[in-house]
């Protein structure tokens, strides 16, 4: 048998999404290429690893298995190279985070000034819901989560980035009526909501159930970038974090509506379980914000605080 480490690679992450588009996104490969590196993996084992269900691919008993050596294998390799590093007086190591979707407009940027500093450091990030970040941090799969809202159940640590500002947003060409919306008709409006346990989901609910407003027209999306889509394209009105829709709102293709009550004010926080035990590169990362985050807020995020903050 003769592994390549290309092959590994791209066992691991075939093995971890099971599916072949997700891992040549990740990988940065064409799906042929990824298809071609699986299957010469494949072929030098006479059980599957891998079988499509229903057009869904899942991994054998024997697949998983192999899989479970394939990340022991790699975490080796990464290690050694790490080593290499650190000896030479370099902060070597993963940075793992997971980071809610609408996170994905914050994190980069506390991210980037760090990763320069420590060209040793390996950065992981999985930009997913809000349920599988929970769930990465309750099994101790990364070191920082990044949420609006923390979990109840979880005894965590955490440090506030920056707060996140939600307005009601509209296109000016929204399909139906009001074109205007207020607290007195916006229960005719129709509304686009993120999918159940999402923050910007919970937040909107909040703001209705306090004012009684009863929702006749629903439409439900599973993440902010297809809520932005709907909305832009006039299917009704949203609830949305300003910083993923500045763009659009400084061309005009997305209008922010006045409405007592709003901007809804979170914060974005960092956190880990209290437990954690931080390896050298998570610590570094841990003292970096507390001294930097300041620093990015007003460089990075000028034009955030510059908003308006209350609309009477």
């Amino acid at each position: 048998m003769n592994y390549t480490l290309n092959q590994l690679r791209v066992f691991q992450k075939v093995a971890q999404n099971q599916s072949i588009t997700k891992a040549s996104e990740e990988l940065h490969l064409t799906q042929p290429a990824v298809s071609i590196q699986l299957k010469n993996f494949q072929d030098q084992f006479p059980i599957p690893l891998t079988e499509v269900v229903g057009r869904k691919l899942y991994l054998t008993q024997f697949g998983k298995e192999i899989a479970v050596a394939v990340e022991r294998i790699l975490n080796e390799v990464y290690a050694m190279n790490y080593k290499t590093l650190e000896y030479g007086g370099k902060l070597a190591g993963r940075l793992k985070i997971s980071v809610v979707s609408t996170g994905k407009y914050v994190m980069p940027y506390f991210l980037s000034g760090f990763m320069e500093l420590h060209p040793g450091v390996e950065l992981v990030m999985d930009v997913t819901n809000k349920s599988s970040v929970v769930e990465h941090l309750e099994n101790n799969a990364v070191d920082f989560a990044l949420v609006s809202v923390l979990p109840n159940h979880l005894k965590v640590d955490t440090i506030k980035l920056m707060e996140n500002h939600l307005y009601l947003v509209g296109s000016p060409h929204v399909v139906g009526s009001p074109k205007k919306p207020t607290l007195k008709n916006l229960d005719k409006a129709p509304l686009i909501f993120r999918e159940n346990g999402s923050a910007t989901r919970m937040a909107m609910e909040n703001f209705l159930k306090k004012r009684q407003i009863e929702v006749s027209k629903k439409i439900e999306l599973t993440s902010n970038e297809a809520v932005k889509q709907a909305v832009l394209a006039g299917l009704g009105y949203s609830i949305m974090p300003l910083i993923g829709i500045k763009n659009v709102i400084k061309t005009g293709d997305l209008q922010v509506h006045p409405m007592k009550g709003l901007p809804i004010k979170t914060n974005w926080n960092l956190t880990w379980m209290a437990s954690k035990r931080f390896s050298p590169v998570a610590q570094a990362f841990s003292e970096y914000i507390l001294a930097e985050k300041q620093n990015i807020i007003q460089t990075r995020f000028k034009w955030f605080e510059e908003y308006p903050n209350s609309i009477d």
